[in-house]
């Protein structure tokens, strides 16, 4: 019996041993199975760990160049303000969710739209991705006091861009907005990267190349706590190139102030040479919400105007009177007509059934052509047009450019609608009748035509028969580079140059007729637009001798005339530019103010 108690105590003595080889063996399967896993599955990214929690790649984005006008001052520029960006590497998938969080919630931006910045650059990035610009100094504070929570979350500095005169030119400067996501794939090879950003439209989108700079970039290595200790390598950013416009800043004022609460466009130009001295569209936009992230008070404010992106100078409407510059130009070339015809005049001609009325319903007796011009009257143009015939019209239409682009150097330009026999026939599926050519004679019908087409047809008579190329980027060619002949006989010329002067010493232009201004010539123009109030156009030109500057208002359904309409914002402008008026009151905005 001893035997099997000692046989017992001995078996006993070893089941403790076997059971700690087995733990043993357990711990060292489950250590060599985990190094394993880090080593072989996780290997790369934990080494990439180790050596970004001292080694960080910080990328600087340029500073975007300044837009100047003809003078050199600023039109665009940009402020320092402060952003976010987050660094994907600095935390786990797993782990990010609870940041972005709290982060939204201190942004005041889409958790979604964090997550799906962090999804794009991947979680093992080791770039910083911007996910906010222009926040608040609350936002600043709010951010550091959560910093222990918020891994793997920077706040820098970078320079915005900045409008400092706010909505004034916005359609011809243009704003920059961030790249969507179908941009960033066409634009990668151009070094554009994740949360880039580019010209949207104006003068931004055509000379984004020049303004835009390249990216720097530095390598620096941080401690624990995330300080930077020393920059181990630095590519400095490459600042953009500024941009010096043709556009003057006291002509654009004028202009802005002018047409204030209305809609419509203005523009002024060189008739020389095409320099766009100013360009209005309204209603229009503050570019510098585009610069940050738009609110939804500013995105109300934005639904509440009538097509606020569409920059009305460049966009089509019926030219009305304006227009009887292109009629009397083709009756006087034609030779069926000479300067010294003399038409009765009527208060409607019948043409196929339909009567066709002068403005005032009465006629103006027997006329010539500059006192056609200068009383507009409709019916002596409705025989003019008839006289040329529709072919002879349409030709010398599209010689004073209409129907075309006029090729100024930002996009959104219409080409506007020269219709003829063709065209009818394509879109109406209707022949063209003698009553076609009577309307368009005046500039009504289909004949649709850009405030700045209707700009270059002025300067056409104002410089001596060239039609001027628009354009906005000041350089130092000559004015003939710019511009090509229409090849006008000088009687024609001068017969259009006297009517456009007697339109404003006794006709309906009399409102530019001031001592505080040079002699001007110019012409109105009411166009009507089927079941709304009328447009209303004026165009003029000064000095009458030597002139230098061509301006066009145009007021959508305003419900006024020309003359009375239009014929006063010409006024401000021109006075803008001769500088006999104070230029309006419009203050640069504060620096730290959108």
């Amino acid at each position: 019996m001893s035997r099997l108690s000692g046989s017992r105590t001995v078996g006993m003595g070893y089941q403790p041993l076997v059971l700690m080889a087995l733990v043993s063996l357990f711990l060292v399967g489950a250590i060599g199975s985990r190094l394993a896993y880090l080593q072989l599955v996780e290997g790369d990214r934990n080494r990439q760990l180790a050596e970004n929690n001292r080694i960080r790649l910080i990328p600087k984005q340029p500073e975007r160049g300044k837009i100047l006008d003809r003078k050199g001052r600023v039109l665009a520029n940009s402020r320092f303000s402060y952003s976010v960006f987050v660094w994907p590497i600095a935390n786990t998938k797993a782990q990010w969710p609870k940041t972005q969080a709290l982060l939204a919630q201190i942004l005041k931006v889409p958790e979604a739209e964090i997550q799906k910045r962090l999804e794009q650059a991947g979680y093992s990035s080791t770039s910083l991705i911007r996910i906010a610009r222009s926040i608040t100094p609350a936002q600043v504070v709010a951010l550091a006091e959560h910093s222990s929570e918020l891994a793997g979350v920077e706040v820098e500095k970078e320079a915005i861009r900045h409008y400092p005169y706010g909505e004034l030119g916005a359609h011809v400067l243009g704003y920059i907005g961030e790249l969507t996501d179908e941009e960033l794939k066409e634009k990668e090879d151009e070094g554009y990267r994740l949360g880039d950003v580019m010209g949207q439209m104006g003068i931004e989108a055509a000379y984004e190349k020049q303004l835009r700079g390249t990216w720097g970039g530095q390598q620096v290595e941080v401690d624990g706590a995330g300080r930077v200790l020393r920059v181990l390598g630095e590519k400095p950013s490459q600042p953009g190139n500024d941009v010096q416009t043709t556009l003057d800043l006291d002509v654009q004022k004028a202009a802005e102030a002018a047409f204030k609460n209305r809609k419509g466009a203005i523009v002024a130009m060189d008739p020389r040479n095409g320099a766009v001295l100013a360009m209005v569209g309204q209603p229009a936009f503050n570019p510098n919400w585009f610069a940050s992230r738009i609110t939804e008070a500013q995105w109300k404010t934005l639904q509440s105007r009538e097509f606020p992106f569409v920059n009305r100078a460049m966009q089509g409407f019926p030219p009305a009177s304006t227009f009887k510059i292109v009629t009397a130009s083709a009756g006087l070339e034609s030779g069926k007509f000479s300067p010294s015809t003399i038409l009765p005049t009527y208060g409607a001609i019948n043409v196929g059934g339909i009567a066709f009325h002068d403005w005032n319903n009465a006629g103006f007796g027997p006329i010539g052509f500059v006192q056609a011009l200068q009383w507009s009257s409709d019916t002596f143009f409705y025989q003019i047009g008839m006289g040329v015939g529709e072919k002879a019209l349409i030709q010398w239409t599209r010689r004073y450019g209409f129907g075309r682009k006029t090729g100024i150097d930002i996009p959104g330009e219409s080409a506007g609608l020269v219709p003829d026999e063709t065209w009818k026939k394509q879109v109406l599926g209707d022949g063209w009748y003698a009553g076609d050519t009577v309307i368009i004679s005046i500039g009504q019908g289909a004949l649709q035509t850009t405030p700045l087409q209707v700009a270059v047809m002025f300067s056409v008579p104002a410089n001596g028969g060239y039609k001027v190329k628009p354009h906005l980027l000041k350089n130092h060619e000559e004015a003939r580079n710019w511009r090509e002949s229409i090849h006008l006989k000088p009687s024609t010329l001068k017969v259009l140059q006297n009517g456009l002067r007697a339109v404003v010493t006794g006709g309906t232009g009399t409102v530019l007729n001031v001592p505080t201004l040079p002699p001007v010539a110019g012409k109105s123009g009411t166009a009507e637009d089927e079941g709304r109030p009328n447009h209303a156009w004026f165009g003029g030109y000064a000095p009458f001798d030597r002139p230098e500057i061509t301006v066009v208002a145009f007021a959508e359904n305003s419900g006024g005339h020309g003359g009375s309409d239009t014929g006063p914002l010409v006024l401000q402008v021109m006075q803008a530019y001769f500088k006999t008026a104070k230029p309006q009151p419009v203050k640069p905005l504060n620096s730290n103010t959108d």
